[in-house]
This record gives C-alpha cells, sequence and structure tokens, in this order.
C-alpha cells in the first residue's frame, strides 16, 4: 500500500486532520490490541473535531458578540438581583428551542450586555447561530438597504439566525419608520427564533418610545410575550476591579 499516495489523496480531498491524524496512527506505539476499526476511527474522530472547531470559530466570528463572555465567568457576588438558577436554566438553551425571548433590564454597567453575550456564546457552543446588534446601529442599517434596495434581503437574513441580540433599546425615540422595521424583524422571528433585548428602561417605559402607537402594541406584545425577563439593580460593576480577560 502507497501510503504516500493516501496522504496526497486525503489532502487534495481537503482533509488535512484526517491526513495529519492518519500519519500519525501510520507510527503509533500504542495498545497493540486496537483493531482496524478503533484505529480508523480515531483518525476519522480528529477530521470531525477539527471540522467542528472551524465551525464554532465561524459562528462566534459571525456572532459579532461585543464581549468575549461565558456562562461560566458571570460574576453572582455582586448585589444586582441575578438569580444563578435563572441563568442556569438560560444557558440549557430550553428557550431557544421553544423560541423564547429573553429581557434584560437595568442601569448601565450592570452587566446585561455581557450576560446576553454569555448565552449567545453558549448557543454557539451547541451549535445554534446568533448575532450581536445595537439597536442604534442596526437601524441606521437597515435604512442603507432600504435606499440600496437590499431591505428585504437583509430581514430575511435577519430572521435565519436562531439568536438575535438587540442591546441598547429605548437610548432613543424610535420613530414611524424604523419602529415599522423592527416589526418587520421581530414579526419574522416570533415563533421561529429568539431574541435578547438589553435596556437600561424598564418594559413599562418602553411604549412611549415608539413613535406610532399600534405598531408599539404590537411590537412589544410579540417581545414580551413568552419572555424571560430578568431585571438587574445596584450599583455599576464597571466601578470594580476588571477581571483578567479570557484567553
Amino acid at each position: 500500500m502507497n501510503t504516500t499516495l493516501t496522504v496526497e489523496r486525503l489532502y487534495d480531498m481537503r482533509l488535512g486532520p484526517m491526513a495529519e491524524a492518519f500519519t500519525t496512527e501510520l507510527t503509533r506505539t500504542g495498545d497493540p490490541a486496537l483493531g482496524f476499526a478503533e484505529r480508523f476511527g480515531l483518525v476519522v474522530e480528529h477530521q470531525w473535531a477539527m471540522r467542528e472547531e472551524g465551525r464554532l470559530a465561524r459562528r462566534l466570528k459571525n456572532a459579532g458578540l461585543k464581549i468575549d463572555a461565558s456562562v461560566e465567568e458571570i460574576d453572582y457576588t455582586a448585589a444586582r438581583g441575578l438569580d444563578r438558577s435563572v441563568v442556569a436554566d438560560l444557558a440549557e438553551l430550553s428557550f431557544l428551542r421553544s423560541a423564547g425571548n429573553i429581557i434584560v433590564t437595568g442601569a448601565t454597567g450592570l452587566g446585561k450586555t455581557y450576560l446576553a453575550c454569555a448565552i449567545a456564546d453558549r448557543a454557539c457552543r451547541r451549535g445554534h447561530t446568533a448575532l450581536y446588534k445595537r439597536i442604534p446601529r442596526l437601524i441606521f442599517e437597515l435604512s442603507l438597504a432600504r435606499a440600496d434596495g437590499s431591505y428585504l434581503k437583509a430581514v430575511d437574513k435577519l430572521a435565519k439566525i436562531d439568536l438575535l441580540i438587540l442591546d441598547d433599546w429605548g437610548l432613543a425615540a424610535i420613530e414611524a419608520q424604523a419602529a415599522a422595521d423592527l416589526m418587520d424583524i421581530i414579526d419574522d422571528r416570533t415563533g421561529r427564533s429568539s431574541t435578547i433585548v438589553g435596556s437600561q428602561l424598564p418594559v413599562s417605559e418602553w411604549h412611549h418610545l415608539i413613535a406610532d402607537p399600534s405598531v408599539a402594541d404590537a411590537l412589544l406584545d410579540r417581545l414580551v410575550h413568552r419572555s424571560v425577563r430578568i431585571e438587574l439593580k445596584g450599583g455599576s460593576m464597571r466601578k470594580q476591579t476588571p477581571k483578567r480577560p479570557r484567553k
């Protein structure tokens, strides 16, 4: 058997990790009891693991998460009303499977964005797609999409994201056209995918921010219905000594 040719064929088929594992197996001096099937399984497992690692890297890159966050590193020591059991339940992603939403409110510096990104990070690691968007930036991008004729394509792309984060809700009033655009996005996602909304304002103050009352009613009904609401309280965590960044 020409093993060199086999390795070349694997690389030609873009199976580089399998070629590397095959080469390793050729020189392995481990357990002689392992048969062909077991050794071949190790080669295939290596190829699969490398592909999964690549897919995860692409999901995290495409998500554009604002913060490198993880569920394991969420701080529960600060008195901000964050229930560990609630977060643990959300981290199991059952809300994603049932197309539920999450609403996180509280003053600036309480970790709303970190919490949202941590849950999105977990979703990406479990094979789901995610995307982080600040509301002001999203509204601007949708206005540009309307201008160049790509609006429907942009909305359709957002509808296909498993977990969409809409951060900084309520920093400014939402004009009629922007509200209609957000309505298109949320309506397409309702019952099919999940959204996390982060806001400094309590939900009770959202309605008056939207110019069109009828759109406000419909939009908030879809967002708030079947949502888990987390209301953070207390002083800013940014005054605390920052943690060392994850590597």
